[in-house]
């Protein structure tokens, strides 16, 4: 599970648990002008994973660290998939980030919120 917030001008994604033991990262910071959007999307645990290098990958069970795909780099952390948002990034070492979190709708709206600079 992770944690999502807004601190200043930055997204602030903090790994719970044993899940950063499985990701093998504690902390992502992202600049918000670097978050191109958010969204909830449970079907995104079906998608290819592309190669795992660092990270852990149980197929129904667990996805966590980082992967390479054609688009680029994508980090993951997601034990739930009805609970898996998914954090589009530009300029940015991974292109998109997919975490499990508590609410994934109230955490599409605080990133959309601050994106637009209201939340």
């Amino acid at each position: 599970m992770a944690l999502v917030s807004i601190d200043g001008d930055d997204l602030i994604v903090e790994l719970e648990g044993l899940d950063k033991f499985w990701a093998l990262k504690n902390r992502l910071a992202i600049p918000l002008a670097h978050v191109r959007g958010a969204t909830a999307d449970p079907g995104i645990v079906r998608e290819p994973k592309g190669l795992r290098a660092p990270g852990t990958h149980v197929p129904g069970v667990i996805t966590a660290g980082t992967f390479h795909t054609d688009d680029g780099r994508v980090f993951w952390a997601v034990r739930d998939a009805s609970k898996a948002v998914v954090i589009e990034l530009a300029d940015q070492r991974f292109a998109r980030l997919v975490v499990e979190v508590t609410d994934p709708r109230a955490t599409v709206d605080l990133i959309e919120q601050s994106r637009r600079g209201d939340g």
